[in-house]
C-alpha cells in the first residue's frame, strides 16, 4: 500500500501544483487513499521531495539532482521493459531480467537508493537486492511489484 501511495504521489505532483501537505491529503484521499497528515508528511520525507518556487506559488517537485529526479521514472520503464518478475526469501529479493538486463535493472534500484535497499548483485539475467531490515521486504516487493504493473 505504501509503495503504491509513493507512485500516486510522485504522479499527482507531476501533474499538477500542490503547494501544501494538506492539499496532497486531500487529493490522495480522492484516489481512494485514506491517509493523515502525519502520513503524508512521512511520505514527502521518504521520497525526499523538495518544495520549489513556481511563480508566485511554491510546489512539491523531486530533488533536482538529475540522479533523483530521473531515477523513478527510470526505474518505472527500464521495469516495465526488462523485469519478467521477482520472488523473496528471508531479506533477499531475486529479480529475474530478460538476458543480458539484470546490469540495466540493477543499476537503477541502486540509483533509487530506497532507504532499505543495502544494494544489489546482478548477473546476466538475475539480480539479488539484499534488504534490511528483513520486516522491510514486503515494503520492497511491493514496489518492485508496482513498477511492474505500473
Amino acid at each position: 500500500m505504501k509503495a503504491q501511495r509513493h507512485l500516486t504521489i510522485l504522479d499527482i505532483i507531476a501533474g499538477q501544483r500542490v503547494s501544501t501537505q494538506e492539499e496532497l491529503c486531500e487529493l490522495l484521499k480522492q484516489r481512494g487513499f485514506d491517509v493523515t497528515q502525519a502520513t503524508v508528511s512521512r511520505d514527502i520525507k521518504e521520497l525526499k521531495l523538495v518544495k520549489t518556487a513556481d511563480g508566485f506559488y511554491y510546489r512539491y517537485n523531486m530533488p533536482e539532482s538529475p540522479v533523483m529526479k530521473n531515477s523513478f521514472q527510470r526505474m518505472q520503464r527500464i521495469f516495465k521493459e526488462l523485469v519478467l518478475g521477482c520472488d523473496y526469501s528471508e531479506n533477499i529479493i531475486v529479480i529475474k531480467t530478460v538476458a543480458g538486463g539484470a546490469q540495466s535493472v540493477a543499476s537503477v534500484i541502486d540509483a533509487y537508493e530506497h532507504q532499505f535497499i543495502l544494494g544489489t548483485v546482478a548477473g546476466d539475467d538475475t539480480i539479488i537486492a539484499v534488504v534490511k531490515p528483513s520486516t522491510a521486504v514486503g515494503e520492497v516487493m511491493s514496489l518492485f511489484t508496482s513498477l511492474l504493473n505500473a
